[in-house]
């Protein structure tokens, strides 16, 4: 799972257009054109296609946190200069307010099953001896459940 495919998830999710994503970047300080935003947002396949880099991902999820939940202290944080899949789902577990109980039930919504035990693993320090690095199918089904709980499908 690529930070692009991060970002048209996150996209559908929260329903926002250009505007409104050049908005979320614009709360941490990060200036984006709606042109870079479209390019993001391509299909892999596209020749207007353009990978967004670690740095300006996590710009946009900490803007999602400022969105959702406001700034801490009024502090804008600093963004991550490396990316992996537990920062990804830790930003998003604070921006969505959501409990470990919360992301399990995602989970189990999406149809994937994970006990509390390997869940708070993926929230520990690096150096921790019960550190568990989050598998990319792990990140899918989470924002897949994120996704069924704020955009359900209209029948």
């Amino acid at each position: 799972m690529t930070n692009n495919d991060v970002l048209r998830s996150l996209r559908y999710t929260l329903n926002a257009p250009n505007h409104s994503m050049i908005a979320i970047f614009a709360l941490t300080n990060v200036t984006v054109t709606k042109e870079q935003v479209i390019a993001w947002l391509e299909s892999d396949e596209s020749e207007n296609f353009a990978l967004i880099s670690d740095v300006l991902l996590a710009g946009f999820l900490n803007g999602v946190i400022i969105q959702r939940r406001g700034a801490k202290d009024g502090v804008i944080p600093e963004p991550e200069t490396r990316l992996n899949y537990n920062i990804i789902l830790r930003k998003l577990k604070i921006a969505f307010d959501l409990k470990d109980d919360d992301i399990l039930a995602l989970l189990d919504g999406a149809e994937f099953r994970l006990s509390k035990h390997e869940l708070s693993a993926f929230f520990r320090r690096p150096d921790h001896k019960h550190y568990r690095a989050c598998q990319e199918q792990v990140l899918r089904y989470f924002l897949r459940g994120l996704q069924q709980k704020i955009r359900p499908a209209v029948s």
